[in-house]
């Protein structure tokens, strides 16, 4: 026997036994499960005398353990970390005979197809998120697969661990959906991002850059090949091509290097009611540069910001003028980032704006941004915090089971 053939069948299932992969004499060979009657740990015995002798054809969505799993590394689910997989436990389910369990921790037995007798605890299949790269199979783990249930956070801290094939098959996943590509990009390392952005084409760049923040897309787009930064500013949105060369004139150790421009703001006139109308319907502005309301004269000058704590305990015929804060700490677009977070923490701000020599607001520099680019590099690679163990309910798997196996390859 030189492997078992399972196929996944969604999240919340343990995966079928379809068959394994015999060699006899130099033919690897396919023997469907209705020719096996057991799985021993040194053997299996079947349930017929004859075989098809026609050479081994990977399907679709077929996943090889020993090919596969074994040796390899998945995502353990509750802890969002790769662990590599040792071994495997099959069960038979009296329906057949299925993956039920895996071992993440190394066994006396390396490489074995049922649970080693080393007395480790092997876990539930169910807890883990495979990644088999097999391009064949994709479609299938792209269905059932449960990244999609992730923060951004922990998907970028997963591509950080991966090597270049783990993380291929990650940012596969994750480019089904271009939003969650976004934000996990947002959180990358910017060397990180950089290496994965040189391997994608200038057009899926620009896309993907025109979908970020634009403060995030202008350290990805420093980071490029001067040969490519042109092409790929060329292909980017317009409005977001705008914003992206205003804060590439900024050093990026100031505050307008790191200042957001996108924010929300209204005139001095405008109900509490109406200021949190604008807030709530600024839904493609980072959440944490919407805690403050930006007052703006008639020449778009700062004459103040309102919380929007305020805001909501208004009564909602209030005009902003008789709530806002006349004399807001502000920063010019050249201010140290040491001096912005100190500011900030003196004064307990969650977010400062960032001004021109005229008083008008260029953008605002939040304190997530302002920790990010102050803590220092050494801290960021401590060993992280035990996390807390969480369900990720798995999505709904309505698909039909599997088609019945043939010896017919």
């Amino acid at each position: 026997m030189q492997d078992v053939i399972v196929r996944l069948r969604g999240a919340d299932e343990h995966p079928l036994v379809s068959g394994i992969v015999a060699v006899v004499g130099r033919r690897r060979v396919f023997i469907g499960s209705p020719s096996i009657s057991q799985y021993a740990p040194d053997r299996v015995v079947l349930a017929t005398h004859k075989i098809d002798l026609r050479g081994f054809e990977r399907r679709d969505g077929e996943v090889l353990l020993r090919t596969d799993v074994l040796g390899h590394r998945l995502i353990d689910v509750a802890a969002v970390e790769l662990v590599r997989a040792y071994d495997v436990e099959l069960e038979d389910t009296g329906g057949g005979w299925v993956l039920v369990r895996l071992d993440t921790r190394r066994p006396a037995r390396f490489f074995g197809l049922i649970k080693s007798r080393g007395g480790h605890a092997a876990r539930d299949w169910k807890a883990f998120e495979p990644l088999i790269g097999h391009a064949r199979s994709g479609a299938s783990r792209r269905q059932s697969g449960r990244l999609s249930g992730f923060k951004p956070a922990d998907i970028a801290d997963l591509l950080e661990d991966a090597d270049k094939a783990e993380g291929g098959e990650i940012l596969d996943r994750v480019r089904s959906d271009p939003e969650l590509e976004a934000d996990v990009f947002e959180e990358l390392d910017p060397d990180k991002a950089s290496r994965l952005l040189n391997d994608m084409a200038d057009d899926e760049v620009a896309a993907l850059l025109g979908r970020m923040r634009a403060d995030d897309a202008a350290d990805a787009i420093a980071d490029l090949r001067q040969s490519r930064r042109r092409r790929v500013l060329e292909l980017m949105p317009g409005p977001q091509r705008t914003k992206v060369i205003t804060l590439m004139g900024f050093n990026p150790d100031s505050a307008g290097g790191l200042m957001n421009v996108d924010f929300v703001s209204c005139a001095a006139s405008t109900t509490a009611g109406t200021a949190l109308a604008v807030i709530a319907g600024a839904t493609t502005i980072q959440p944490e540069a919407l805690v403050k309301m930006h007052v703006l004269d008639e020449d778009n000058r700062l004459a103040g910001v309102v919380s929007v704590i305020d805001l909501l305990q208004a009564e909602p015929g209030h005009t902003v003028e008789a709530l806002m804060d006349c004399d807001p700490i502000r920063v010019g677009a050249e201010a140290d980032l040491t001096d912005v977070a100190l500011l900030m923490a003196d004064f307990n701000l969650y977010s400062i704006p960032v001004v021109d020599g005229q008083d008008r607001v260029l953008g605002v520099v939040t304190v997530d941004d302002v920790l990010e680019a102050t803590i220092p590099e050494d801290w960021r690679r401590r060993e992280p915090a035990p996390r807390p163990v969480r369900e990720i309910t798995p999505p709904d798997d309505d698909r039909d089971a599997p088609a019945p196996n043939s010896e017919a390859r």
